[in-house]
């Protein structure tokens, strides 16, 4: 059986020839303190606080507030909303006295954006075999990582994070069990620098038939197949228990590295993220969840405000991706998609908004502003690609501007939500100020001298 590992050393020739890498440098550590004064700050935790400062040091958040470089400020615990000890005090003021400081009056700072659910890296051309490596042959592949096939030099990223997202959910696509996906940084030199440590992200797609047939016989085939697919699909999850007890007991003859790498699921070390749409999806997966006490994410989630209190009875979370698309049954509102937020909100199902894709995910934060439209309130939207985005993941220092918060931040000149206004300047990840030229820059720069 193949790997994503073996597929990319074999399509390593082909893409060297036929997709150049970006030019573009990834940025050094952060050496220097940077401290933002002035600005308006969405922070996300603590809503947002006008005309104040942001201090960041050692790629983190250190403190949030007014006039953060006077010396008592700091003697009154109010810049860091902590005790300090003498020792911290001394640190914070010797970061103080080095930072680069940036005016950022009459500007926004925003926490970089999460995209969930996408292919970054993994597909450069879309139309191009070669250079797609988002999908793998077989039904079930718990044991195949994504990232082995994550390209962080792929043109398409320096395209995306210019549009503020700072990280990417780098997902395998499949049908059935199709392998782990991982989160990474949108610059990066290596796949090790990239990866961003989480726990395990499993990924199955639920069985769906896309368009039942009006012929009678043809309908009965198709939902025949359907309930052969997802008998397959409990089938394999008991397998890989069954797999996991005789491990336990240490009965294991022959190791399985599907059954293997599935382990920490049903350990609780993991979550299963769940590709499913409609209500009778999602109702057969919450039904596999419960069989053994998975931590399960709905992505997709079409119908899941339709089934809010089975949601809860498993804490169950949703990636809603279908913010900016049509109606997906005949007799609903032609505004209904745009609407699920809200009303995902409402039914109080944990959410997060993603946008299936590659290159198009860089209009996450423009669908995140379609759902203020349709009812979210700007602070909620904000939210739901940034502190939901990381909670969905099990992240918890990712997705604020708030002390101990990894310093991925978005100075801009507007609202960021909004693609005639958000006017971003320039973005940090970790604390390291990143190039957000591009081969789209590059090519309008070229084309004005024409």
């Amino acid at each position: 059986m193949t790997s994503f590992k073996q597929v990319t050393a074999l399509l390593c020739l082909p893409i060297s020839f036929m997709a150049s890498s970006h030019d573009m440098l990834p940025a050094a550590p952060q050496s220097q303190a940077v401290l933002f004064t002035n600005a308006t700050v969405h922070t996300v935790t603590n809503g947002v606080l006008e005309q104040s400062d942001v201090l960041v040091a050692n790629g983190e958040v250190i403190a949030v507030g007014q006039d953060l470089d006077k010396q008592e400020q700091v003697n009154s615990n109010n810049a860091t909303g902590s005790e300090l000890t003498q020792a911290a005090k001394a640190d914070y003021l010797a970061e103080l006295e080095t930072a680069h400081i940036i005016d950022a009056s009459g500007k926004h700072l925003y926490p970089g954006l999460i995209a969930l659910d996408t292919t970054m890296g993994l597909v450069e051309v879309e139309m191009m075999r070669p250079s797609n490596d988002a999908y793998e042959v077989g039904f079930i592949n718990p044991q195949l990582e994504a990232i082995t096939a994550f390209n962080p030099d792929s043109e398409i990223i320096p395209t995306v994070r210019v549009n503020g997202i700072t990280h990417a959910q780098v997902v395998p696509q499949g049908d059935g069990l199709a392998g782990q996906s991982a989160l990474v940084s949108m610059d990066s030199w290596t796949i090790e620098d990239a990866l961003v440590e989480s726990d395990k992200q499993f990924h199955l797609y639920w069985p769906h038939v896309r368009w039942l047939s009006t012929d009678e016989d043809k309908r009965k085939e198709q939902l025949a197949d359907l309930e052969r697919r997802i008998d397959k699909v409990f089938n394999a999850f008991a397998d890989g228990k069954r797999y996991l007890l005789a491990q336990q007991a240490g009965k294991v003859e022959k190791i399985d590295l599907r059954w293997q790498a599935l382990a920490p699921l049903y350990e609780g070390k993991g979550q299963l993220f769940i590709h499913a749409q409609s209500q009778q999806q999602i109702e057969q997966a919450i039904a596999l969840a419960k069989l053994y006490n998975f931590n399960i994410v709905i992505v997709g989630g079409y119908d899941a405000w339709r089934v809010a209190s089975a949601l809860a009875e498993v804490n169950a979370k949703v990636i809603y991706t279908q913010t900016l698309a049509l109606p997906k049954r005949k007799d609903e509102p032609i505004d209904l998609a745009f609407k699920i937020p809200a009303l995902l909100k409402q039914a109080q199902v944990p959410f997060a908004l993603g946008f299936s894709s590659d290159w198009n995910s860089r209009n996450l934060p423009f669908a995140a502003g379609q759902s203020v439209a349709y009812g979210l309130t700007k602070d909620e939207a904000l939210q739901s690609i940034t502190l939901d985005a990381a909670k969905v993941l099990g992240i918890d220092n990712m997705g604020a501007i708030a002390p101990g918060y990894k310093a991925n931040i978005i100075l801009a000149t507007g609202d960021i939500l909004d693609p005639m206004q958000a006017g971003i300047e320039s973005i940090y990840i970790d604390g390291r100020k990143i190039d957000l030229n591009n081969r789209h820059q590059q090519l309008y720069q070229k084309y004005l001298k024409r």
